[in-house]
């Protein structure tokens, strides 16, 4: 088994694959992180939550995991006038999980050789011979290297190398890339004495203020990473921040509360770069029965539901299931891989778009907060009937995206109804009304 990419769904893949007997290659483009540091603003934390779990726990490595996670509980939100709310994901008890890219990939790394996985650093993928089924690598400063392969995985990413190969070669390949008008920029709130949390430590962080936002994500040693997602152009935008005075202005005014704690802010802003967000959907996925792309190679998402990562954790997990019912067969595992979860990749980047309007501007609004709580409370009450869209796509692994979302926007459509309806904010917690929107989901 040969997997371009050992980042954190390669090194996982190669983990499910070294586990079944198989012996495996993993090609990464990158130096071998763990002897160099990470660059500044490149090392944005993720939020792990069940379905990741899940896959992590198939391959027996949960518990290493969890030692450099931090469980989130909610999201404590600051708001623009200066109060601040706590809102919980789910019910009590369920919480996600903020854990640096970096430190997770070192340790998938890590466990990925520990079960016999061999890696090759420096390693950029050129070409692809599909017809004698080699693949040659640029290595540095040295002659271009030829590698064969008798099965590949492309796990390489929003920015496949493997997956142009792919496309360059297979007739009426499918694809879309699309971006959103906002970038990112990390900056960072460090630890105060002694390392000790200057926030509440278990929550995700969010100032949202409208047409964009800012969050904090809490890492292990106190710090909290926070990205600034802001419109590339207008005003105000990162074009119109063009000084520290006005970054410092801006700042001021809009996320007073955060200030005090970012003593590096305009340092930060002008060294850290400006990434952009991109979604990514293609077909097919698959070539012949040897060739796959997985992770992000297959569907790039916006980070604004938390699922990139667990996406792709979930193709891998998948993919395991399919190779314990077809074994070998690697025709129908394919198949039935790319019938699977390419529905459900399509659906998750919809519900990462859509996701960002709540968070940026819905979440500070008292009547989407009334919405939520009655459907907090539809929950309780009829738990198997009534299951809030955030509770499907990031507590229940059993269900897919693609069901998430059809169920999530009836859901939706229903309670936009409901909302129109008068003196709403007096009867919300009514038996008969509740009764009356279970009776519409059932129909």
């Amino acid at each position: 088994m040969t997997i371009i990419g050992a980042g954190l769904v390669g090194s996982l893949l190669s983990i499910y694959l070294a586990k079944r007997g198989y012996k495996v290659r993993l090609f990464e483009r990158r130096p071998d992180m763990r002897k160099e540091t990470i660059s500044a603003g490149r090392s944005i934390n993720l939020a792990l939550s069940d379905r990741g779990i899940k896959a992590l726990e198939e391959v027996g490595i949960m518990s290493e995991i969890r030692k450099i996670c931090i469980p989130m509980n909610g999201r404590y939100i600051h708001n623009a006038d200066g109060t601040t709310a706590f809102q919980p994901y789910g019910k009590q008890g369920q919480f996600i999980n903020s854990v640096s890219r970096g430190e997770l990939n070192k340790r998938l790394i890590d466990l990925a050789e520990r079960h016999g996985a061999e890696i090759f650093f420096n390693h950029r993928c050129e070409s692809i011979d599909w017809d004698e089924g080699t693949i040659t690598f640029e290595v540095a400063d040295l002659i271009p290297q030829t590698a064969e392969f008798r099965f590949l995985f492309a796990a390489d990413g929003a920015y496949s190398a493997a997956r142009l190969q792919h496309q360059l070669q297979h007739d009426r390949f499918q694809y879309t890339q699309y971006y959103i008008d906002f970038g990112y920029k990390e900056l960072n709130i460090p630890a105060g004495v002694d390392g000790k949390f200057r926030m509440e430590k278990n929550a995700l962080h969010i100032w949202p203020r409208g047409n964009y936002m800012l969050i904090a994500l809490p890492n292990m040693d106190g710090s909290f990473t926070c990205t600034l997602f802001f419109p590339f152009e207008g005003e105000p935008s990162f074009a119109s921040l063009n000084t520290k005075e006005k970054v410092k202005d801006f700042f001021e005014e809009t996320f007073e509360d955060a200030v005090p704690l970012m003593p590096t802010l305009e340092e930060d802003f002008f060294m850290n770069p400006t990434s952009s967000l991109v979604t990514v959907r293609c077909y097919p996925w698959i070539r012949e029965n040897r060739f796959a792309l997985i992770g992000d190679a297959a569907h790039a998402i916006v980070p604004f539901f938390g699922q990139g990562m667990n996406c792709g954790f979930e193709d891998c997990s998948v993919l395991n299931g399919l190779i314990e019912k077809y074994g070998d067969d690697w025709g129908n595992v394919l198949l039935a891989y790319q019938e699977l979860r390419k529905p459900d990749a399509d659906a998750i980047a919809e519900l990462a778009l859509n996701n960002f309007i709540e968070m940026r501007d819905k979440i500070a609004d008292p009547k989407f907060l009334l919405q939520k709580k009655i459907e907090a409370k539809l929950h309780e009450k009829y738990p198997d009937k009534w299951i809030p869209a955030y509770s499907q796509v990031t507590f229940s692994p059993t269900i897919r995206y693609s069901e998430a979302l059809e169920r999530g926007n009836k859901q939706e459509a229903i309670m936009r109804d409901i909302m129109r309806r008068k003196n709403i904010d007096e009867n919300w917690d009514d038996d008969n009304l509740h009764r009356m929107i279970i009776s519409q989901m059932n129909s």
